[in-house]
């Protein structure tokens, strides 16, 4: 699949116009430091009269990939122009950092571009969904990028996945795991644990008990399933346990046997907010559903999904 249909349909949907080839300079659109390379080239800007984009979800590049794209123009040529914005009388890079890093890095004095019409919003936008699709993020550096815009522009999680054609579960997922404490975060980063790890610590919802089975993982090699199982283990013999009583030397009671099915649907709320959930039901079929949260973003999350939940039953 080449880099172009790779970039697909989600930037040209953003851009509202097709992506291929090169782009011809538009009237009047040139600047200092621009000048275009004939009567029916693209318009070629000074590699130095390009700004960094503010909204760039990647923070760590690879060099090596750098230096291998770097010979590649040197052999090849740059085969698809790279998007900027005018900012006063300079241009802002929205889409192409590593060619942008690469051709620096060849020694390129100045670079294709395709000169484009966006606003901020647009080009955060475009820089998520250039860096998803043409080469992916870590996983943090995804769900930091999602969260950046959530907070930077006051939409839902519905409304970012609406306007980037994403699953809305795929933002949801991604942004829970900037819930994990700072250690498992940073094994996540080095590759020592996958995504798919991190979520299965999720529902633990205890940081100490996720550091110490993130530090498992690593030392024992856990397939994802396997630390899915021992979670549910760990949950499941929580609630068996009995409950202590504060302030007095009376044992306490051994919590009163409960059937399989109300453990079954603590795990499906489980699963579904990321966080423990207990179900408590009587006799008489009256109960309570306690979600427990670990601090202020988590209780925000919480808030956002339930209530946002609630008004898509009403609207329904």
């Amino acid at each position: 699949m080449s880099k172009e249909k790779r970039l697909g349909r989600g930037l040209e949907a953003l851009l509202g116009a097709p992506l291929g080839g090169m782009p011809q300079p538009a009237a009047g659109a040139l600047a200092a430091g621009a000048e275009p390379a004939g009567a029916a080239g693209p318009l070629r800007v000074s590699v130095y009269d390009i700004e960094a984009n503010p909204y760039q979800p990647r923070r760590e590049f690879d060099e090596t990939e750098i230096d291998s794209l770097a010979d590649s123009l040197q052999e090849h040529g740059l085969l698809q122009a790279i998007l900027v914005r005018r900012i006063d009388e300079r241009y802002q890079l929205v889409a192409g950092e590593r060619r942008l890093r690469a051709a620096i890095k060849a020694g390129w004095p100045d670079v294709p571009v395709q000169v484009i019409e966006a606003d901020d919003r647009k080009t955060a936008e475009i820089a998520i969904v250039e860096n998803l699709q043409r080469k992916d993020l870590n996983a943090l550096e995804k769900a930091a990028s999602f969260q950046r815009y959530l907070q930077s522009y006051g939409c839902t999680q519905e409304e970012l996945a609406r306007r980037l054609q994403l699953d809305r579960s795929t933002i949801a997922n991604l942004i829970r795991l900037l819930e994990l404490p700072e250690t498992v975060q940073q094994s996540l980063r080095s590759g020592e644990i996958s995504p798919g790890h991190a979520r299965a610590l999720l529902p633990l919802g205890d940081e100490p008990e996720q550091v110490a089975y993130c530090r498992r993982i690593a030392v024992e090699g856990l397939s994802v399933r396997a630390v899915e199982s021992l979670v549910q283990e760990a949950i499941r013999a929580a609630d068996a346990s009995p409950l202590a009583v504060v302030g007095g030397d009376e044992p306490a009671k051994p919590r009163r046997s409960r059937g399989p099915h109300l453990t079954s649907l603590e795990q499906e709320f489980r699963t579904a907010l990321g966080t423990k959930v207990d179900v408590r039901q009587n006799i008489k079929g009256r109960g309570r559903i306690i979600v427990h949260f670990s601090g202020p973003e988590e209780f925000e999350r919480l808030h956002a999904w339930l209530c946002g939940a609630e008004a898509r039953r009403k609207a329904g």
